[in-house]
């Protein structure tokens, strides 16, 4: 049989190149401390701003938004090793002046650290 073909005489193709925008990006974490972003442009030239450092999350008490400071994070339900290392994601607990602070957004996507008071 001759080289890249089928047994019924059809051509192998060879698979392409993953283009730019298919191929996968640096792993983002998010850490306590100064606030610190980063710019990284996007299909058709828009621009995604992520968080790579934070210290401040906005949080609704009584209907007034109010940002607090980050002073640990206690746990991460998705891995107990993030909390570990404080690294913020969605759903992790932290602790701030008043009291635990669910987050309630992706700081990886988004440039900010949005959360939610719990008792």
């Amino acid at each position: 049989m001759k080289l890249g073909r089928k047994k019924t005489g059809g051509k192998y193709i060879k698979p392409r190149k993953k283009k730019k925008f298919e191929k996968p990006g640096q792993k983002r974490e998010v850490k306590i401390g100064e606030e610190k972003r980063k710019k990284v442009r996007t299909l058709g030239g828009n621009e995604k701003v992520f968080l790579l450092r934070g210290n401040m999350v906005n949080v609704q008490i009584k209907g007034k938004k109010n940002k607090l400071v980050i002073k640990n994070v206690l746990e991460t339900p998705s891995n107990r090793f993030l909390a570990r290392q404080n690294i913020i994601t969605k759903g992790t607990i932290v602790e701030t002046e008043s009291g635990k602070v669910k987050i309630t957004n992706r700081p990886t996507q988004e440039g900010n650290i949005n959360g939610i008071l719990i008792e």
